[in-house]
C-alpha cells in the first residue's frame, strides 16, 4: 500500500520540514510493513491551501501543513499563528502539552484529518524597502502576513495586506506587487527571499511570529490501515517530531547566517519593539479573534496559562 504525501516546500534540499516528511517515508518503509510512503514536495500533487480539503476528502493521504491555512473554515486556526503567544521553542513545546493544543486538535480530529507530528517554526520579517522593528516601520508597506490574525495586526499599523501562500512570496516581490513579508526561518532561506530584499529581521531574544506547521494524515487513509501499520507511521512521526524539535532553533540561526553571509543587513526587534506591536495586537487580532470566533476568548485564555 503506498501513501500519498505532499507540501509545499522544496524537496531534497535541506528544507526541515521536507525532511520531517522524507523521515516518515525513510521509518516507514524499513519497518516492513507492506506500507510506503511516497512524497511530492514543491506542490507537485496540490497546491498549498488545497491539501487540507484532499486530506478531509481521503484524496491525499498526508501532508506538512501550517494550520492557518485552513483558517477560513476553523477560524479557531487562527490561534496557532497569534502574534506573540508564543513566546521561543521552549515555550513552543510547552503549548504542544496544554489544553490550548488539546482544544486545537479535537477540531483537527472532528474535521476528519489526524496529527501525526508537531512541529513550531519561528518567523521573521523582511522588506525591499527599510528594516521592520517597531510599528512605525511598517507603514506603507505592502505584506503578506501568514494569516488572518498577523494580517489585522499589521494592519493595524499602517500596513496594506496582499495573501498568499510563502511559496508566492518570492514572485510577489519580484512583481513589485510586495515590499514586505513575514514568514519562517524555514521559508526565508528555501524560497531564496534573500535574493528580494534589503533588511531581514531575524526571530531572535523578541521574536513575534510562531506558527504551528504540522504532519497531518486523512483520518479516511489512516482508517484505512491495519494495526503493524499505523504502529509504524506512529513510530516514524514520533522520529519525524524528534528531528523538528532539535532543529527549529537551528533554522533561525541558519537565516541570520544565510542572509548575512548574502549581503543582507539583518536586525532584531527589542523588547520594546516587541511591546509595541503586542499592544497592536491587543487591540486588533486577540480582540477580533476573542469577539468574534466560536470559543476564541477561551482558546486565547487556555494558550496564555502556560508560561
Amino acid at each position: 500500500k503506498t501513501l500519498k504525501a505532499s507540501h509545499q516546500w522544496p524537496g531534497g534540499k535541506g528544507d526541515a520540514r521536507d525532511e520531517m516528511v522524507q523521515i516518515i517515508a525513510r521509518e516507514v518503509g524499513k519497518a516492513n510493513v507492506g506500507l510506503d510512503v511516497k512524497v511530492y514536495p514543491a506542490q507537485s500533487l496540490f497546491k498549498a491551501k488545497e491539501q487540507w480539503y484532499a486530506m478531509v476528502k481521503g484524496q491525499l493521504d498526508i501532508a506538512a501543513f501550517p494550520l492557518d491555512y485552513a483558517s477560513g473554515r476553523f477560524p479557531q486556526f487562527s490561534a496557532t499563528l497569534m502574534p506573540g503567544l508564543v513566546k521561543n521553542h521552549d515555550h513552543a513545546l510547552r503549548l504542544n502539552k496544554s489544553d490550548f493544543m488539546k482544544d486545537i486538535k479535537k477540531i483537527i480530529d472532528k474535521a476528519g484529518v489526524v496529527v501525526l507530528a508537531d512541529a513550531w517554526l519561528a518567523g521573521g520579517f523582511a522588506s525591499k524597502k527599510n528594516c521592520i522593528l517597531g510599528p512605525e516601520t511598517m507603514k506603507g508597506q505592502v505584506t503578506r502576513a501568514a494569516g488572518p490574525a498577523f494580517e489585522q495586526m499589521l494592519a493595524g499599523a499602517g500596513a496594506s495586506i496582499s495573501s498568499m501562500a510563502s511559496s508566492a512570496v518570492y514572485q510577489g516581490m519580484q512583481r513589485g506587487v510586495l515590499d514586505a513579508a513575514n514568514t519562517s526561518s524555514g521559508s526565508f532561506v528555501s524560497y531564496r527571499l534573500y535574493e528580494q530584499v534589503k533588511c531581514l529581521t531575524a526571530p531572535g531574544a523578541n521574536a513575534l511570529w510562531f506558527m504551528y506547521e504540522p504532519v497531518l494524515m486523512s483520518k479516511k487513509s489512516f482508517g484505512k490501515l491495519n494495526k503493524a501499520q499505523k504502529d509504524a507511521l506512529m513510530a516514524a512521526s514520533a522520529k519525524a517530531e524528534a528531528y523538528m524539535t532539535a532543529e527549529a532553533k537551528g533554522l533561525d540561526e541558519k537565516l541570520v547566517t544565510v542572509f548575512k553571509k548574502a549581503g543582507i543587513q539583518v536586525v532584531e526587534m527589542s523588547s520594546a519593539d516587541a511591546a509595541a506591536w503586542r499592544e497592536i495586537a491587543n487591540r486588533t487580532s486577540y480582540k477580533i479573534f476573542s469577539e468574534k470566533v466560536p470559543g476564541g476568548a477561551a482558546l486565547i485564555k487556555k494558550a496564555l496559562a502556560v508560561e
